[in-house]
């Protein structure tokens, strides 16, 4: 055997070890599929197991590698490549790679990011081992925060799995921790787009007082489209709607919460007055001071709406 043959061989095995692919140089079995390899010494015909669309991208792979590549390194750390895919730092080549190297599948997923108050490393061996007899993904993010990647199983509610994660970390370690939901999406290859939305329900969450909770980032749709206004924008708006004299309003914090309260209830006083363990005549002179300073009276469905898209208005102006 010469010596260039012996290196593409090597260069085979290191494919193998590292994305799980085998190729072979001689036919072995009928269902295969023929292509060349352009290495040091010349063009080999080398066999695939498989045929098909699949069969054709795991081709482009191998040829990939071995005509480009730093064979010594074809594959950063496991948990490193995650990361760069969450964060959208990957290329649909790589996230390919990573997926057809450690198995996993290109169906419907959606992220999640978790920041608990303290004991990161803690929380994360206990996010992983809860999804231990899963598909789905974990990985640390930095020193604050971790993501999990869950594949739609039909079975259970992406909040219902939020709130299993959020009383698993509580009851098991004493921690509390914010914990966002991004939109579902298609397949595995678009998951950084969920996962900056659930980054964003966290924040979203922190801004209105929400910390500590489970939040989806479809909860603060509204609040991310008024975000994006251009800063003059808001500023107009902050000024025709005269938020600044409303101050005694939406700057109370017991005002704003009672308000925030009230349109969580779907505008029912009694559950409101439980809820907050307030008498229903302090919620009603509450109310009426609110109606008194920004002119909407919050028990008509069309006011509360107004008064919610204020309320955005004048934390965003604030931040």
């Amino acid at each position: 055997m010469d010596h260039a043959l012996a290196q593409l061989e090597k260069i085979l095995r290191d494919i193998y070890e590292k994305t799980g692919v085998r190729v072979h140089l001689n036919p072995d079995g009928t269902d295969q599929t023929v292509f060349s390899l352009e290495a040091p010494g010349g063009t080999y015909t080398a066999y695939l197991d498989g045929a098909g669309e699949a069969a054709e991208r795991t081709v482009k792979l191998v040829q990939y590698l071995v005509s480009n590549a730093d064979f010594r390194v074809l594959l950063p750390d496991r948990n490193e490549r995650l990361r760069g895919i969450l964060l959208g730092e990957e290329s649909e080549w790589d996230m390919f790679r990573y997926m057809t190297r450690y198995g996993v599948q290109n169906g419907a997923c959606m992220a999640f990011d978790i920041v608990p108050d303290k004991r990161i490393a803690e929380v994360s061996e206990l996010v992983k081992g809860c999804l231990a007899e899963t598909n789905d993904l974990a990985v640390t993010m930095d020193q604050k925060r971790l993501a999990v990647i869950r594949f739609s199983d039909g079975e259970q509610s992406a909040f219902e799995f939020g709130q299993f994660l959020w009383q698993s970390v509580y009851e098991e370690l004493g921690v509390r921790a914010s914990i966002g939901i991004g939109c579902e999406v298609a397949s595995f290859s678009e998951i950084a787009l969920s996962y900056g939305q659930a980054v964003t329900a966290v924040r979203m969450g922190g801004m209105f007082g929400d910390a500590g909770e489970v939040h989806s980032y479809r909860e603060y749709l509204l609040v991310k489209m008024l975000e994006d206004l251009p800063a003059g924008r808001l500023e107009d708006y902050m000024q025709q709607f005269r938020l600044k004299e409303a101050e005694e309003v939406f700057g109370d914090r017991e005002m704003a919460a009672t308000a925030e309260a009230f349109l969580d209830c779907d505008l029912n006083i009694s559950e409101t007055s439980r809820r907050l363990y307030m008498h229903r005549n302090t919620l009603m002179y509450r109310l009426e001071k609110i109606e008194r300073v920004t002119g909407l009276d919050l028990k008509k469905f069309s006011d509360a709406v107004t008064f919610r898209v204020l309320s955005v208005l004048y934390r965003l102006a604030r931040k």
